[in-house]
C-alpha cells in the first residue's frame, strides 16, 4: 500500500483531478463544494495550471467548452442549482463531442433548497439535464477512497468517448474526512490532443472545427445518430456496480453512494438476526446497470430502494426488475438522512416482521 493521506472528501476530489492531469478549472463558489474551487485556486498555479473563477455558472460552462476544444484535461464543479445553470453549456459540449469533467456535490432542492446533502439530482445526472438527446457519463462513489479513483477513471473515460462525464457525489462525501491514497497515472506524458482539438492545425495541415449547431436537418440527425451510437457503447462496455451478501438475500436494499454505506451497516446488522437480506449499489448510474437486476439469484423475493430523494432511482430500478419482484422505496429529503434503524425496520416492514 503506498502512502495514504487524511483529507476531506472535496479537496481529495480536486486532488485527484490534478493527479489525473487536470490543470485547467474555471468555476463558480456554491455550498457544498466550495473546498474544491478553493483547493484549485491554491493548487494549480503551483503546477503551470490555470484556475480562474468566473462571474456565473454560465460563465464558467461556456470557458470549460472553450478549454475542452484544445484537448487538454479540463474540469468544473458545482452544486445543484449551479449545474442547473450549467445545463444549456453541458448540452453544447455534448454536441460538440468534447470531454470535460463535471463534478456536482449534491444539496437539497427543489429551488434554492438548502445546502445540506440530497440524492434528488439523480434524474439530473442520468437524463441529462439540459436540451436535446444527450447523454452524461454519471459515476457514483461511496467512499472518498472511489471518489478519487473514480475522478481518476472519469478523466479517461472523458477522453475515451469524447464526452462530458460526471461524477455525483453528495454533501456528506464532500465534507467527511478518509484517508486516501492516490495512485500514480503517469499524467506528465500524456500525449497532445488528437486530430480534432483546436489549436493543432500545423501538425493536421487543415483547420479543426468544433460545433453543436447543424443547420441542415438530414445533417443534424446523422450527428444525432452518431451520438447515439456512442452512448449505446458506454451502456455495453461502461457498467460498473457492487453487490453485497445478495446470494442467498431475500430482500435486496438498492441504494448508491452515501446512502450505500449506511445501508451496508445495516445489512451486517440484520444478518446478525438472521435476516437474509443484501445490497446492490451501482457505481455508473448512467450506464444503469439493468443486468444484474435483471438476473437476481431465485432468493430474491423483493426489493427496496433506500435514497436521499423522493424516489429517483427507484424507477431505473422498476425498469430492470419489471413484474417479476416487488419494488418498494423509502427516501429522506431536504438535507435529512435515513438511518441504519430506519433501514432495518423497513426491511423488517417490507417481511412482514
Amino acid at each position: 500500500m503506498g502512502k495514504r493521506f487524511l483529507m476531506k472528501g472535496n479537496e481529495a476530489l480536486a486532488e485527484a483531478a490534478i493527479h489525473a492531469g487536470c490543470k485547467y478549472f474555471f468555476g463558480y463558489p456554491i455550498t457544498p463544494q466550495n473546498e474544491i474551487p478553493e483547493y484549485m485556486s491554491k493548487k494549480l498555479p503551483e503546477i503551470g495550471g490555470v484556475y480562474l473563477q468566473a462571474e456565473s455558472e454560465l460563465a464558467a460552462i461556456n470557458m470549460i467548452f472553450g478549454a475542452a476544444g484544445t484537448g487538454k484535461r479540463v474540469m468544473t464543479s458545482s452544486s445543484s442549482p449551479g449545474i442547473s445553470l450549467m445545463s444549456e453549456g453541458i448540452s453544447y459540449i455534448a454536441g460538440a463531442e468534447l470531454p470535460c469533467v463535471l463534478m456536482n456535490v449534491m444539496r437539497g432542492g427543489p429551488g434554492l433548497g438548502g445546502i445540506l446533502p440530497s440524492q434528488s439530482d439523480y434524474f439530473q445526472a442520468t437524463r441529462g439535464g439540459g436540451h436535446g438527446d444527450y447523454r452524461l457519463l454519471v459515476l457514483a462513489p461511496s467512499t472518498v477512497q472511489e471518489a478519487v479513483d473514480l475522478t481518476m477513471l472519469a478523466f479517461d473515460l472523458a477522453e475515451k468517448y469524447r464526452n462530458p462525464v460526471m461524477v455525483l457525489a453528495d454533501g456528506f462525501m464532500g465534507q467527511m474526512m478518509e484517508a486516501v491514497e492516490f495512485r500514480e497515472t503517469g499524467t506528465e506524458g500524456l500525449p497532445d490532443p488528437a486530430e480534432w482539438a483546436v489549436g493543432y492545425m500545423k501538425q493536421r495541415g487543415s483547420r479543426a472545427l468544433i460545433k453543436s449547431l447543424y443547420l441542415d436537418p438530414e445533417e443534424l440527425e446523422a450527428h444525432n445518430w452518431k451520438l447515439q451510437a456512442k452512448y449505446a457503447k458506454m451502456a455495453e462496455q461502461e457498467k460498473r456496480f457492487e453487490s453485497y451478501m445478495a446470494e442467498d438475500a431475500e430482500i435486496l436494499i438498492a441504494a448508491y453512494g452515501t446512502v450505500a454505506r449506511i445501508a451496508r451497516t445495516a445489512i451486517n446488522e440484520l444478518r446478525g438476526e438472521g435476516v437474509k437480506v443484501g445490497l446492490f449499489r451501482p457505481i455508473t448510474l448512467f450506464p444503469f446497470p439493468y443486468d444484474p437486476l435483471e438476473n437476481l439469484p431465485a432468493s430474491v423475493k423483493q426489493i427496496l430502494t433506500v435514497e436521499m430523494s423522493c424516489g429517483q432511482m427507484v424507477e431505473d430500478v422498476r425498469l430492470a426488475v419489471g413484474k417479476d419482484r416487488p419494488v418498494s422505496m423509502y427516501g429522506r429529503v431536504g438535507g435529512m438522512t435515513p438511518s441504519v434503524d430506519e433501514i432495518k425496520d423497513q426491511v423488517r416492514k417490507a417481511l412482514g416482521r
